[in-house]
């Protein structure tokens, strides 16, 4: 007579394997603050049409499926976004070939800066569909950092203090005089890069 070997009684274990995945499902910490802020702009009433943006007030920015990038038909690096962003949009010389400004009253600037010269440049930024999310994010990066860094300049020279600790209607007056004006195309394949 062959001897019967003990069986391990396993009934209990998914019992407990269910009630550990609870126990660190209640406990840990889920990052669910991931993605991009934007501010959408009101959509244009219906017997408004879609205004004409002049080819100088336009900032190009292409990412193809290799990350690589090109700004203004130019091979361009990641480094160098922020700072090619800011100069484009800033203007600080006029230059014919850079954006256009408006003189506008913004209520909350201050006599000093009114009227003060706003910029109708728009960055246009369109990704491959091969882009890698990584540098999707770092160029996002880059360009809210450099009206970011736009604000806080105009913000120290007309409130004495950062963007970020100024009242909400001084903060109005920047987004007002330093606009995101960022424009985002559906992903496309870009070819010849």
């Amino acid at each position: 007579m062959a001897r019967k070997t003990p069986g391990l009684n396993t009934g209990a274990m998914s019992d407990i394997s269910f009630l550990l995945l609870a126990f660190f499902l209640m406990v840990s910490n889920i990052n669910t603050d991931m993605g991009i802020a934007r501010k959408l702009p009101p959509p244009l009433p219906e017997n408004q049409d879609v205004p004409d943006v002049r080819e100088r007030n336009i900032f190009v920015v292409l990412v193809n499926k290799d990350d690589r990038m090109l700004y203004n038909n130019e091979y361009g690096k990641i480094e160098n976004l922020k700072e090619r962003a800011k100069e484009f949009l800033g203007n600080p010389n006029d230059l014919p070939n850079l954006p256009e400004k408006e003189m506008k009253e913004i209520p909350g600037l201050g006599r000093a800066h009114n009227p003060y010269p706003v910029s109708k440049g728009v960055i246009s930024l369109r990704n491959d569909r091969g882009t890698s999310y990584d540098m999707y994010l770092q160029v996002q990066n880059e360009l809210t950092a450099a009206i970011k860094e736009m604000r806080d300049e105009l913000s120290l020279e007309c409130f004495g203090k950062k963007s970020a600790d100024v009242t909400d209607e001084q903060r109005d007056a920047l987004e007002l005089a330093i606009p995101m004006a960022i424009s985002e195309a559906e992903p496309t394949k870009i070819g010849g890069q």
